[in-house]
Parts: C-alpha cells; sequence; structure tokens
C-alpha cells in the first residue's frame, strides 16, 4: 500500500492543525483520501471543508448526495470509495436495488423526479463530460441553482477521492471483498 502512515507523533504543525480539524469535525476520523493529502497540509486543509460540505451539508440530503457519489465511484472503478459510500448509501436509506443497479451499470428504477435528476446528472456528466440544455434546465427546475453546483462540485470532489485512493492503491479493509467490476465502467 502507498498510503502513508502518519502517526500523531510525527505530524508536522500544519498536518496537526488537519489532523485536528477533520476529526473533531462531522467526520470525527481521519479517513484514507485525507490521510494522504497530509503530505500537502495546505490543500489537505481547502479539501477536507469542502470534502466536509459535501458530504454533509449540500442540498441533497444523506441519502440524495449519495447517488451522485456512488455513480462517481463505479466510473472511476474506486473499489474503497464504493464500500465505504455503499454503506453510508444504506444507512441514509438509499433503496438497495438502486445501489445494486448502479454498481451493475443498469439504469436504476428512481420514481422520485429530484432523485433521478441527480442520477442522470451525475451519470451523464461522467459519461459524456457535458449536460445537455434540457437535463440542465431539468436540474434547475428541481434543484435551483445551488442543486447544479452541488452536483456538479459533488462529481468532482468524489473523482478527485477516487483518484487519490486508486492513485494511493487504498485497499478494502481486512476481509472486505470488492463489489466493482474490472474493466471499463458502462
Amino acid at each position: 500500500m502507498r498510503l502513508p502512515h502518519y502517526s500523531e507523533h510525527s505530524l508536522t504543525q500544519a498536518q496537526r492543525a488537519v489532523w485536528d480539524a477533520v476529526v473533531a469535525g462531522k467526520r470525527g476520523r481521519m479517513p484514507p483520501p485525507t490521510q494522504a493529502w497530509l503530505g500537502s497540509p495546505d490543500f489537505a486543509m481547502r479539501a477536507q471543508h469542502l470534502g466536509e460540505y459535501i458530504r454533509f451539508d449540500t442540498c441533497f440530503g444523506p441519502e440524495l448526495v449519495e447517488i451522485a457519489i456512488l455513480v462517481t465511484a463505479k466510473h472511476w472503478r474506486a473499489h474503497y470509495e464504493w464500500w465505504a459510500h455503499r454503506r453510508l448509501a444504506e444507512q441514509a436509506g438509499l433503496d438497495a436495488a438502486i445501489i445494486d443497479a448502479i454498481r451493475d451499470g443498469r439504469e436504476p428504477r428512481i420514481d422520485d423526479p429530484k432523485a433521478r435528476v441527480i442520477y442522470d446528472y451525475a451519470s451523464t456528466l461522467h459519461r459524456d463530460r457535458s449536460i445537455p440544455d434540457a437535463l440542465h434546465a431539468s436540474m434547475l427546475e428541481h434543484w435551483g441553482e445551488r442543486g447544479v453546483i452541488d452536483a456538479i462540485g459533488t462529481c468532482g470532489y468524489y473523482a478527485m477521492v477516487a483518484m487519490t485512493l486508486n492513485g494511493y492503491q487504498v485497499p478494502l479493509p481486512d476481509g472486505k471483498q470488492s463489489e466493482l467490476p474490472e474493466g471499463d465502467p458502462k
């Protein structure tokens, strides 16, 4: 594993400030991507603030933000991110059938139009790298300008998290197996 192991005793003052902010914040612990980012404390502090907003304070709420996160984790084949956020999505009440469909590259059945547009926006943005006018208008209609920014920000932030986890080859916890298929995502 490439992920550096920092002990609380070996941290620089700047790293310690990040560590303390993360552990005292809404996460309550030091997650692997932030641990990797400690190699650049200024980056880590800025990224952890953005991440805390996206995880806990978007206009979507915990169940619906997980849709965009799972779409991103699947797109990047980020095994640790998928493993962690599947659990969080289930805890937030997201239907397992939706989670499984995202994992399998199938179109999920999402009856709630506000949840549906989040899925469509996130999956289209990753797949096509652009958003058609009609989908953008639908996102605005359901979520307003803040929702558009929150959706784009969630996908972008969790793409960065996925790249960090993949770049540092962060493994799943002992005894856990990846649910994500290898190869090109659907």
